[in-house]
């Protein structure tokens, strides 16, 4: 026969491994939150301001922002000339990229950018850089220069500059595969040189990024290049895209 105690002994042991299990249950998605929190507030710091990122107020009707807030939408053109909405990407994440071709920091973030969309693009996630050129001549002649170095680019035009045909041959000859992010092209209006809808948002030097939820809101925001290939701002990325 089992003796009384044994089994109040025993029913004590069992709720007391079911509480710790319940506790490790609860802890682990919470650990994983603080995670993922610290490594997107790491990853938004801005160094040269000394606080988290936050897009400028232009993007929030003139007020100081505070994230998440919603995207502006707006209609670019892509290399088809064909008009591209931001809203088309929403139900993914987004990781909008405002740079340049004449923003040499901007070429030094293409690798790091170009290697973190291979890795992590899907039909959850997307990104996409929007160029401030006024030619798509322009745009591909930089992507080219930074993502395969050492490519020959001939110019061919009157007085040897580098023509749309130069610009395609070169790209198709250094990237035969293309990019692994999307590319939007935001031309300047006059002789400005960020674009419209980089201006419209209150950019005033590139590059700067947004990262965007699948219900189009801005949850972290980054001024300045970064490394995008890192474990930080993959567990960040992942974050979203997994959420």
């Amino acid at each position: 026969m089992v003796q009384p105690r044994v089994i109040v002994a025993g029913g004590i042991v069992a709720s007391i491994g079911l509480a710790v299990f319940a506790f490790f249950v609860w802890m682990v998605p919470n650990a994983a939150a603080r995670e993922v929190r610290a490594a997107c507030t790491q990853l938004a710091f801005d160094r040269e301001k000394g606080h988290q990122g936050v897009p400028p107020p232009e993007v929030c009707n003139g007020h100081n922002c505070t994230l998440p807030t919603v995207a502006p939408d707006f209609t670019a053109i892509d290399h088809n000339g064909k008009p591209v909405k931001l809203s088309d990407f929403r139900g993914k994440v987004v990781l909008l990229n405002f740079w340049a071709s004449w923003c040499g920091v901007c070429k030094n973030e293409k690798p790091a950018l170009d290697a973190m969309a291979a890795d992590l693009g899907s039909d959850d996630f997307v990104v996409i850089g929007l160029a401030s050129d006024h030619t798509w001549t322009d745009s591909l002649t930089a992507i080219t220069e930074s993502l395969a170095p050492g490519t020959p680019i001939k110019g061919t035009g009157p007085s040897g500059d580098i023509t749309m045909k130069d610009a395609l041959d070169a790209y198709r000859a250094g990237l035969p595969h293309g990019t692994s992010f999307k590319v939007l092209l935001d031309p300047p209006a006059g002789d400005g040189n960020i674009g419209a809808i980089a201006a419209s948002w209150g950019i005033k030097a590139v590059p700067e990024s947004a990262l965007i939820d699948r219900q189009g809101n801005i949850r972290a925001y980054f001024v300045n290049k970064r490394d995008w290939n890192t474990p930080v701002a993959e567990t960040c990325l992942r974050s979203l895209i997994d959420e």
